[in-house]
């Protein structure tokens, strides 16, 4: 058996959405990742959870009501969640307090799984934190169907890094063409764990210092840029960025626009029912 993926604090460790028809969600994200799920829903609750799975590992959620409905506590469309891991969710959330965050939902049980905060940053933005009980995290990441990163979508880039330094001890690097997020020593955790080969790649000309402590990225909002709201945006990883485009708009949902660069073919897509993601292929 592989072994079991580990995210120290302050690393971005999960995702999950809330959809009003979960039904349509899990037909739409199976289509298009390949994802199957398992039923996780903690007791006493009045909605389902679905945990996607690539080859019986953990991905990422999906969340709503039992039944298809219009009446939900969301507002607006859905979308995405990104969630960091925390030692101890009741003084991690002090601390967020403290750096100038909102603490929206304060530590909830999950079940068995862990517990989980709800908190907006000095901006207003939504992130929301996770205590690792029996559900770690994402256990697979960076493959086709699979998660990538979460980057932050901010009209303030500098008072930003101010709250995430001060909260999460989050470090930042301007390395040129974007501002890298470092959790630092996470590299070492994944070498001692994971994947005990990942200095060596990156050690070569061309890869920033650190990238192997990076979560994300700081990404400026360009408010006239479709899909540019400010936020915590998700990124998968795709085997083809034109196949899996085309998957989405087949399955009803759609392109938003679609971007090349010296490493990546990307598509901003939305789903169905609104939700904004991007789909990544790496040009190794």
């Amino acid at each position: 058996m592989a072994e079991q993926r580990t995210y120290p604090e302050g690393v971005t460790s999960w995702i999950d959405t809330e959809q009003a028809d979960l039904d349509a969600a899990a037909d739409f994200y199976g289509g298009v990742f390949g994802w199957t799920f398992s039923e996780a829903t903690p007791p006493g609750v009045p909605f389902c959870y679905l945990v996607a799975q690539l080859d019986g590992r953990d991905v990422g959620g999906l969340g709503g009501p039992a039944a298809p409905s219009a009446d939900t506590d969301r507002e607006g469309p859905a979308r995405w969640h990104t969630y960091v891991a925390v030692d101890d969710a009741d003084a991690m959330a002090r601390r967020v307090e403290a750096a100038g965050g909102v603490v929206v939902r304060p530590p909830t049980a999950a079940g068995e799984g862990g517990r989980s905060v709800v908190v907006r940053d000095r901006q207003g933005l939504e992130v929301r934190l996770w205590e690792a009980r029996r559900r770690l995290g994402s256990q697979v990441t960076n493959a086709p169907g699979a998660w990538n990163f979460s980057d932050l979508h901010t009209e303030d880039p500098a008072a930003a890094q101010v709250f995430y330094e001060r909260a999460f001890g989050w470090a930042f690097a301007d390395v040129g063409f974007a501002t890298m997020i470092r959790v630092p020593g996470y590299g070492d955790h994944l070498a001692a764990t994971v994947d005990p080969g990942i200095h060596e790649p990156q050690a070569g000309v061309g890869v920033p210092p650190g990238f192997a402590d990076a979560i994300g990225w700081v990404v400026p909002v360009v408010p006239v840029a479709p899909g540019g709201e400010p936020g915590w945006h998700v990124t998968f990883t795709v085997a083809d960025r034109d196949e899996a485009a085309d998957r989405v708009v087949r399955l009803g949902g759609s392109v938003v626009r679609t971007d090349e660069s010296g490493w990546t073919r990307t598509a901003v897509v939305r789903d169905p029912q609104g939700a904004v993601f991007t789909v990544s292929q790496f040009l190794g």
